[in-house]
């Protein structure tokens, strides 16, 4: 099986991510691409939860691992 394409669309999204995540972190604002709405870096996390990157409608999501 050729899983080449599966890898390419995989480091496709990755990259992406890492760049949004690297905007919000410079205090710019990013739109989703989807609705438009500005994406908010949420750092403030309880005990046992996660930080998340995600825009008011939900369409951009992404939980972060804070150690």
């Amino acid at each position: 099986m050729d899983f080449s394409h599966l890898n390419k669309a995989s480091a496709k999204s990755f990259n992406e991510q890492k760049a949004l995540l690297k905007k919000l972190s410079k205090g710019q604002t990013v739109l989703c691409k989807h609705c438009n709405q500005p994406v908010q870096l949420d750092l403030k996390v309880a005990e046992g939860t996660k930080g998340s990157a995600h825009c008011a409608k939900g369409c951009t999501h992404i939980e972060l691992d804070l150690m």
